[in-house]
């Protein structure tokens, strides 16, 4: 079913030069039978050095076999590319599935690794059980894909899930599972980013623009004391209604130091542990800080 969204130009402060293009932005479900390779190197994107680990073809056919739980997000038709995806998998209904069951051992291994035995408690609690789910949120999009459409994604996915709830289907979660990237910076490369951050202010209304991505976020607005930095600005929201948050570094990620003058992020991993009560208030506060309707 196809839901779209469009959203009109936004006018920048007097004396900018930076342009706006207006974009529809189509909302669908996850489409087996075209969206198999965009989503598989969108799950290569998310983790990165470690893909192999999860067999992230299988982990596709996963998510395409739910078809009615999550979103991706197209602009040229159903039939075009999906730039970005969210969804919700049972870790419990699929246990015994290669990638759910690698992605269980991952976590559970990161988790220990921290020294955060409260979360390796719990974590290691709900994934001995059957009595509480566990679903595994996972949401990716292309880099140059606006913040502002994960608010819509996430409100449907609530949706989704009240609906599948409704008809009896395995969707009734007691926490979700959240995974996703964050990056880390040197005192040296924060100093040369604050440097050249644009002095813009946007105005009050939020535009879909391919170039939104631009606007420094408000939500991060100190440096962290451990040079770590969310990759997606609404992780820093998510982080807000988390019981337990953990960043590490990928196994397979390069192990000698970087040069100072290295090319791109030093990417790492977060996992984010919410109970399933705050997550509609989650939604709703990502609503209002990205100034969606």
């Amino acid at each position: 079913m196809k839901r779209k969204q469009t959203e009109n130009d936004v006018d920048s402060d007097g004396g900018s030069d930076i342009s706006f293009i207006n974009v529809d932005f189509d909302f669908f479900g996850p489409n087996p039978a075209v969206d198999f390779l965009a989503i598989n190197r969108l799950l290569q994107q998310l983790f990165q050095w470690d893909t192999e680990i999860f067999d992230t073809n299988k982990l596709t056919d996963l998510i395409l076999a739910q078809p009615g739980v999550g979103s991706t997000v197209k602009t040229d038709g159903e039939d075009s590319d999906p730039f970005a995806l969210l969804t919700a998998l049972n870790m419990h209904i699929h246990h015994e599935h290669p990638s759910i069951k690698s992605i269980a051992n991952y976590c559970l291994d990161k988790v220990s690794s921290s020294g955060d035995r409260d979360f390796h408690d719990v974590l290691h609690t709900l994934f001995s059980q059957n009595q509480q789910h566990v679903g595994l949120v996972i949401c990716e999009r292309l880099i140059n894909m606006p913040v502002q459409v994960i608010p819509p994604m996430y409100r449907m996915l609530t949706e989704e899930l009240r609906r599948a709830i409704s008809n009896s289907e395995p969707y009734q979660f007691s926490h979700f599972l959240f995974i996703s990237r964050c990056y880390h910076l040197t005192p040296e490369e924060e100093s040369a980013l604050a440097n050249s951050a644009p002095r813009y202010r946007p105005k009050s209304k939020t535009s879909l623009s391919k170039k939104s991505r631009q606007i420094p976020s408000k939500s991060e607005p100190e440096p962290p004391a451990d040079g770590i930095y969310s990759f997606h600005p609404e992780d820093v929201t998510i982080r807000e209604f988390a019981l337990h948050t953990v960043d590490f570094k990928y196994n397979n990620a390069p192990k000698e130091p970087r040069e100072k003058d290295a090319f791109g992020l030093d990417v790492r991993a977060r996992i984010m542990l919410i109970p399933a009560e705050r997550f509609q208030a989650l939604v709703d506060k990502l609503q209002e800080v990205y100034n969606v309707t």
